[in-house]
């Protein structure tokens, strides 16, 4: 085997699949090695070098699972792409949820197979994001978008649905464009989909595109979001706007990787990696009936929660910094007032890194001698820290984070004694991570 052809281990006890599989890999230029179980594909990948392992779920002597976590616990760098039985999805869920790269359904469709085998190979090529090699869009340092970032990492390297929760401003789409443009689907589209823009009507032909003559006005044929996105990445924000007829035929294209036109007579298959974001709590929506449990959980394949800006005061002074340089491009950059930025660091931020935004566009616009004071910024009762118990100051000089520190106990005990002491249940109270909650316990000392 030459070092730079790519090998592919199919892990398969039929033999007329195996032999299918393997004149497809051979004619696309790929080295390949195959296994009829578990134990023998272990075997194989302690000795050779592979670069994407194809597996059945169902093998004589255990699951395509296995192979899956032996790759984990090896911590060996290969893409593992799962092949199960048509209507079987929950199992390949199940295996993304462990590390498997994607999933192929029985039937195979040998065009689905070589899209797969590309953009898996291509995961093991060194990817150039789509920003050009600057910045990533998530900034900070503080410990809960450290723990963000650490994850789109990982999420790059798979093509697992990944859903985005957190509350209104706090960059959900930013983060799936890094998803995207640290993935090797970052050369392909990125299209993102307000669905609670959409009017019901036109739902369907907005998805899935339709055929001249299909509807009055329909006078030329016309691509849908899904084939738009073939190829890359479809994002669809505010999922949970989506009316259930449409969310049936959603959990259908996702299950088969097909769509038909409106007008048409045959599907298409389409390759493209989900991406969800909603400010709602799907599990609430699912419980209430307002949202289908099978499609949550193929949008919530793997889940991403966004830290709302007040866990993020740390990092204020740089996003505060990044934004007047933004909205005084071409003139100089103006002051703020020490006044103005403890007015800043103080304010609760309910619309989050969105509203930051507003409150800094509009203090530039309103700031005279190039200085920004405190009245510049306008900011609302309704999100100041004061609204919190014992957010009042106290006298005797108590510094900034002194005050920070206080507000932030007193609004986590309040949480803790409504949930009677369960700090998952406090966490979604106060609308953070559980881990971001027991890291502020810590921080705060409040055993």
């Amino acid at each position: 085997m030459t070092p730079t052809t790519s090998c592919v281990l199919i892990v398969d006890d039929e033999p007329d699949l195996r032999e299918l599989l393997q004149l497809t890999l051979l004619k696309m230029g790929l080295q390949v090695l195959a296994a009829a179980n578990v134990a023998d594909a272990c075997r194989l990948l302690a000795r050779e070098r592979c670069d994407l392992v194809l597996t059945d779920m169902r093998l004589p002597d255990g699951e395509g699972l296995q192979v899956v976590q032996y790759i984990q616990q090896q911590q060996l760098d290969i893409p593992v792409a799962v092949i199960t039985a048509y209507g079987s999805t929950e199992n390949a869920v199940a295996a993304m949820k462990a590390g498997a790269f994607d999933y192929l359904a029985k039937p195979l469709s040998l065009a689905a197979l070589r899209a797969l085998v590309k953009s898996a190979l291509a995961v093991r090529e060194p990817v150039a994001t789509a920003a050009g090699g600057s910045e990533p869009r998530l900034l900070g340092g503080a410990a809960a978008i450290c723990d963000v970032r650490a994850m789109i990492d990982k999420l790059a390297r798979t093509q697992a649905a990944v859903h985005i929760s957190g509350e209104s401003g706090t960059g959900k789409e930013q983060a799936a464009r890094q998803i995207h443009e640290q993935s090797a689907r970052c050369g392909q589209p990125f299209v993102a989909v307000n669905c609670g823009a959409i009017p019901e009507a036109l739902m369907e032909s907005e998805f899935f595109g339709y055929r001249k003559g299909a509807f009055t006005g329909a006078d030329a044929d016309r691509d849908g979001f899904f084939q738009l996105a073939h190829g890359g990445t479809l994002f669809l924000d505010e999922v949970a706007d989506l009316p259930l007829a449409m969310q049936v035929k959603l959990l259908r294209a996702i299950q088969e990787k097909k769509v038909r036109r409106l007008g048409a007579a045959q599907e298409e298959a389409v390759d493209v990696r989900l991406l969800s974001a909603t400010h709602h709590d799907l599990v609430q929506l699912v419980e209430q009936g307002r949202f289908r449990q099978d499609l949550y959980y193929r949008l919530n394949v793997i889940g991403l929660a966004m830290p709302p800006l007040r866990e993020l005061r740390d990092d204020l002074p740089q996003f505060v910094t990044r934004l007047l340089q933004r909205f005084s491009a071409g003139s100089a950059l103006p002051q703020l007032e020490d006044a103005a930025l403890q007015a800043l660091l103080a304010y609760h931020y309910p619309g989050n890194f969105r509203e930051l935004e507003n409150i800094l566009e509009r203090a530039v616009a309103l700031a005279s001698d190039g200085c920004i004071c405190a009245g510049d910024l306008q900011l609302g009762a309704s999100g100041a820290e004061a609204a919190l118990p014992g957010a009042q100051p106290q006298d005797g000089g108590e510094t900034l984070q002194d005050y920070l520190d206080r507000v932030e106990r007193a609004a986590i005990d309040k949480a803790l004694q409504a949930s009677d002491g369960n700090r998952t249940q406090a966490a979604r109270l106060l609308g953070v991570s559980f881990r971001s909650l027991r890291y502020r316990l810590e921080r705060l000392g409040m055993k």
